[in-house]
């Protein structure tokens, strides 16, 4: 071989070896920056544990456990296996089989949701369930201790709560967050496959992503490595969690999952190979009111970060869990946050977290180009 290429291929292969080290090198630095956010949060209770895992180049970056998922038995809190409330963090997962249906031709986005659920009280104005899914259908949030719901509802019985209620505005002219539009989608989806909304997602979902700790929120007991559920009790102070029966709205706020799971979920939308393009868009972009950005894709939040990185993902915030899921399609990145406590108010913290880790990687992406 000529002595000339011998030596360009030696200088290439240390040339590759100094950037992957200088990229590990300030990788680190954005670990160890948000880990002193993680302890601090823990130093101040303001959360019992948190669970974090982040993908980078399909690869885990950042996995780890902090705190305690049952403070009484000093459990820690293990990312793989300890078993968190994601809330509505749920919708994704549930978009995600909205979107394979869409993908089998066996739900139209822009259908009437009468065409699949035509027992469904009608109302001043028709509705899809492309308009179900991006909040701008008109349906209500909770109202009273509706988010507190103990009793055991199926789907069914839960859309009884505000079925007989008006839409607060004209379909597709105002966007209205909540939970309901997708309790709704969910049963629309039951009324099409003839099974339960659960076996639903789990066979387009849960299983084909290998998501093997991730399961539907029953109050199940046989369930394994559930973390305590908390609420604040002070500033410095923990107590049990309100019990709630969140099954009716398992497609906006039902599941329990891991923050290795989540993650995973995200990282199947970097690979593009679960849902077509095509399709995916339609889910993780923001829909518009006007030509004004709703931030809010169908199932997905579509926004941008405090560096005004675009990023799709969800934030969730339940009974005795809150959870930050992110995926980041320029960094080839997914951000997934656990914790096991209602509310912490940690929304800055968690920002600055993912600012911290994101700045440092492109710090050492712009410092090792040759």
């Amino acid at each position: 071989m000529n002595k000339k290429i011998i030596i360009g291929i030696v200088i290439g292969f240390f040339s590759c070896l100094q950037t992957l080290f200088a990229q590990n090198i300030e990788g680190r630095k954005g670990i160890k920056k948000g880990e002193r956010i993680i302890h601090k949060l823990i130093r101040k209770k303001k959360v019992p544990g948190i669970a974090i895992t982040v993908i980078k180049n399909d690869e885990v970056f950042w996995q780890k456990g902090y705190g305690y998922a049952d403070i009484k038995e000093k459990k820690t809190v293990d990312p793989k296996n300890t078993l968190f409330r994601i809330a509505s963090v749920s919708k994704p997962i549930s978009a995600t089989g909205l979107a394979k249906l869409v993908e089998e031709k066996k739900i139209d986005l822009d259908a009437s949701l009468y065409d699949y659920v035509p027992f469904f009280p009608k109302k001043k104005y028709d509705f899809t369930i492309r308009q179900l899914g991006g909040h701008l259908a008109g349906i209500r949030t909770y109202k009273g201790r509706e988010f507190f719901n103990k009793k055991n509802l199926s789907i069914r019985e839960g859309v009884a709560l505000f079925e007989n209620d008006s839409l607060l505005f004209e379909p597709g002219t105002a966007y209205a967050y909540n939970s309901y539009d997708w309790v709704l989608i969910s049963l629309a989806i039951q009324e099409v496959l003839k099974t339960s909304y659960e076996a639903v997602i789990k066979e387009k979902v849960i299983d084909p992503l290998k998501l093997t700790h991730t399961f539907p929120d029953k109050n199940d007991d046989t369930i394994a490595n559930k973390a305590v559920f908390y609420s604040k009790r002070g500033k410095r102070r923990f107590r049990l969690a309100a019990e709630v029966d969140n099954y009716f709205k398992l497609a906006g706020g039902g599941y329990l999952s891991t923050s290795d799971d989540v993650a995973k979920f995200g990282n199947a939308y970097l690979k593009g190979d679960f849902i077509p393009k095509e399709i995916a868009s339609q889910f993780v972009e923001s829909q518009k009111i006007n030509k004004n950005l709703t931030y809010y894709g169908l199932g997905w939040e579509s926004s941008f970060d405090t560096g005004n990185r675009p990023y799709f993902g969800h934030t969730g915030n339940g009974i005795g869990g809150y959870a930050v899921f992110r995926v980041y399609p320029e960094q080839n990145m997914v951000f997934s946050i656990l914790t096991n406590v209602t509310n912490p108010g940690i929304e800055d913290e968690l920002n600055q977290l993912i600012e911290t880790v994101l700045s440092e990687v492109e710090k050492s992406t712009k410092t090792s180009v040759p």
